[in-house]
């Protein structure tokens, strides 16, 4: 299979950071998202970002300027038809995900590969929603993902080999390291870290430590570059809810039910640094603990 144009769908945190690596890699790619100023939001932070990666080396100005004539934007799904592979991106939630396939699949070329970035949706559910399952995987990319080395890739019960391979050549391509997951709830990165962060919550809720303490015995007393709650405040606390519960409904274990304050938290709106406040105050010069 030979892959020249990608379509990634959202243009969110992910969807920009998976747009910014593939068109450094080479690859056309075309961005969509259903709201203009995410798409002009987008093109702002991936420029932002290469112009980083140039002054300190790491990309020439050459290849800067190269990667950003390929990507395009568009607010009309089925404008991906063409493309060879498609990344979904969009919000952790099965029902939003299914329907932006149902729409996309008419315009689909048949040999399209169809992927998911979700960090713990079944890929074998998904899959089975579209006409192509055994074209279809999971395609999870860390974050930020112009810096994290790793991508996840998880077969779906239908999806073939040939499938597999390829995108195993697009992660080769871009430069970072593929690990083959099976199909179970949060698949490896996730199972492991998401518990662990819910523990970290729960050590606040029940007054173990406060979110100072928490942190800064992880990070110096595991060596972790950052604490479980500032980690979880980065990565978003209603994504963090998202995966555990499905954890916690996939796996039908107690010991992934969500902590309360997680949940309270996301009731509140207090969704990490993209809200402004979570764990910690982010409205301010310097972050603050919340609690």
């Amino acid at each position: 299979m030979t892959i020249e144009t990608v379509g990634v769908i959202g243009a969110g945190q992910m969807g920009n950071g998976i747009a910014h690596v593939m068109a450094l890699a080479g690859y056309r790619v075309l961005l969509t998202d259903v709201s203009q100023d995410a798409l002009d939001a987008a093109l702002v932070t991936i420029r932002g970002n290469l112009d980083r990666q140039v002054s300190r080396g790491k990309v020439s100005q050459e290849d800067c300027d190269a990667a950003l004539e390929r990507i395009t934007t568009t607010l009309t799904l089925s404008d991906l038809g063409a493309s060879d592979l498609v990344i979904e991106a969009a919000t952790e939630r099965e029902t939003v995900k299914q329907a932006i396939f149902e729409d996309l699949i008419p315009h689909l070329k048949p040999d399209t590969i169809l992927t998911s970035n979700t960090s713990s949706i079944s890929i074998t559910r998904l899959a089975s929603r579209t006409d192509r399952p055994e074209k279809f995987m999971g395609f999870h990319f860390m974050n930020p993902v112009p810096v994290m080395q790793l991508v996840e890739l998880i077969r779906g019960i239908a999806t073939d080999q040939a499938t597999f391979e390829a995108c195993q050549e697009v992660v080769a391509k871009l430069g970072k390291t593929s690990a083959s997951a099976e199909d179970f709830p949060a698949f490896i990165v996730n199972r492991i870290l998401m518990p662990m962060i819910n523990e970290a919550v729960y050590t606040l809720y029940e007054g173990v430590g406060s979110v100072k303490s928490i942190d800064e015995s992880m990070k110096l007393g595991a060596n972790h570059p950052m604490g479980p709650l500032e980690l979880a405040d980065f990565i978003g606390l209603d994504t963090c809810l998202a995966i555990m519960n499905v954890l916690h409904d996939g796996l039908a274990d107690t010991k992934y039910r969500p902590c309360p304050l997680l949940t309270k938290y996301v009731e509140a709106g207090w969704l990490g640094r993209k809200a402004g406040r979570g764990f910690y105050d982010y409205r301010g010069d310097t972050p603050v603990p919340t609690r």
